[in-house]
């Protein structure tokens, strides 16, 4: 089977999606000197000859347009934008030059700018693909997963069988919380013949997000036999074990990733909970010591720090762990159930009254939001609670 193994680093998977080039603007009198040596590849010569002809005339954008052409070819895109910028100026309908400035504003990380320059030509061509594929991978840049998603599934029709392209759209599609696309760019691979870990564990999280958990453990679990290694892959199928409760299996999962990546935090501090929830309180402490060392702006860890040295009857300690939990996260309900009890077994009768006011206002707004959400639901229950009859259709 083939086998895809792909790093989600944007540029170097923008650049195998598709060999992105520029076309050579029109070529005019005066310029068949300068024009010529850009053509046998003699670029320093070429751009004086064209720096020549802009000074000569300065009111023609062509020579800049050429001599941005060159400082793209060279991949110095700053230079090369700054030239097509002053072409633009003075011929903003030269053909092919906003082309190339949005192409040059794409390869330079400006994914803003090459959208304002591309997306007109996109409204002139809709069909036409590279347009397309640029301006998906620009929003995906952005990090605007919503509109590079649709852009991607277009350009991933136009060309079926590439394999970095399906990847990055199912990548895309799960960010946006488009789960069903990531489902179809998954089959779409496996109907090519293909094997990717990552491949996998997108398909396996956006199940998960489909409330399927048996197969989102199912798609972990072909992750690690596709690649073992895989960042995050045994992390995955950890929490997944956790989250269902089977804490020996998701400890070996966690204790697999750490092994990949010792410096590894979060797979530390699950398989420190996962451990706390088989009771062996002292292994998870030094775990949660550790990573108070290296990482302590983590709320989860001192909560369940805190848990462990009270459960030592260490109370100022333990004390001190829900304190900063509640600062680094004053929305976590457990954290200040947890310092209230603490509190009242100190006797601070007056503080633990404050941090159960705190968890009981804290469960009231989550309780009230679930219930607004289940009451525009059909089925679902209204705001007092009581079941909502499905709508007939």
């Amino acid at each position: 089977m083939k086998s895809i193994h792909i790093q989600h680093g944007f540029f170097a998977t923008a650049m195998a999606i598709a060999a992105i080039t520029t076309t050579a603007l029109a070529q005019t009198n005066p310029g068949q000197v300068a024009f010529s040596l850009e053509r046998e590849g003699k670029l320093a010569e070429a751009e004086t000859a064209w720096s020549a002809l802009a000074k000569q005339y300065p009111t023609n954008p062509e020579p800049l347009a050429h001599m941005g052409l060159i400082e793209s070819k060279q991949e110095h895109y700053a230079e090369a934008i700054k030239f097509y910028k002053r072409a633009m100026v003075l011929n903003p309908s030269m053909p092919g030059l906003r082309l190339n400035l949005g192409i040059a504003l794409f390869k330079a990380g400006d994914y803003r700018g090459a959208i304002t320059y591309l997306d007109p030509l996109l409204k002139a061509q809709p069909t036409d693909q590279r347009l397309t594929l640029l301006i998906g991978m620009s929003h995906y840049g952005l990090e605007d997963f919503a509109n590079a998603s649709p852009l991607l599934q277009e350009a991933s029709k136009n060309d079926p069988e590439n394999l970095t392209l399906l990847l990055t759209l199912a990548h895309s599609c799960l960010l946006a919380h488009r789960y069903p696309c990531v489902v179809d760019a998954y089959h779409r691979l496996i109907a090519l013949n293909a094997e990717s870990a990552e491949a996998d564990m997108l398909v396996g999280e956006a199940l998960d997000e489909m409330k399927d958990p048996e197969g989102a453990l199912r798609e972990f679990r072909s992750a690690i036999a596709v690649g073992p290694k895989e960042p995050n892959v045994h992390f995955g199928l950890g929490y997944l074990l956790w989250k269902k409760g089977q804490y020996p299996e998701a400890a070996q999962e966690f204790q697999a990733e750490i092994a990949n990546d010792p410096h590894h935090v979060q797979a530390m501090l699950y398989l420190a909970d996962a451990r706390m929830q088989m009771n062996q309180m002292d292994e998870a402490r030094l775990l949660l010591e550790k990573i108070e060392k290296t990482d302590p702006d983590i709320a989860m860890q001192h909560v369940d720090l805190g848990i462990v040295y009270a459960d030592e009857d260490r109370k100022q300690d333990a004390k001190a762990e829900f304190e900063t939990a509640v600062k680094l996260a004053p929305k976590n309900v457990n954290a200040h159930y947890r310092l209230a009890r603490l509190y009242r077994s100190m006797g601070m009768t007056s503080q633990a009254k404050v941090e159960f006011d705190k968890a009981s206002g804290l469960n009231k707004a989550e309780d009230d939001r679930l219930l607004k959400i289940m009451s525009t639901i059909p089925g679902g229950k209204d705001a007092s609670g009581v079941q909502k009859p499905a709508v007939q259709k």
